[in-house]
């Protein structure tokens, strides 16, 4: 992870077509500007697209006659 400090105003790239700004300094809170291309999706971390692997399992599947093995009882 680079840790960069900014000051209100300042700015930082990502890339040539991203850039970030500090725009507000209130208390332990700071607002962020963020220009970036339509195709580019921005996202607060909170509201991240779950990963495959962070998904919910999904349930077993019902049993159907398909699945189900035959009876060897004798």
């Amino acid at each position: 992870m680079l840790v960069l400090s900014r000051k209100l105003g300042e700015s930082v790239y990502i890339g040539e077509d991203i850039r970030i700004t500090v725009v507000e300094i209130r208390g332990n809170q700071i607002r962020l500007g963020i220009e970036a291309p339509r195709n580019v999706p921005v996202y607060r971390q909170e509201l991240l697209p779950l990963k495959p692997e962070e998904e919910a399992p999904e349930p077993p599947p019902a049993e159907s006659p398909q699945n189900k093995l035959p009876d060897t009882h004798v």
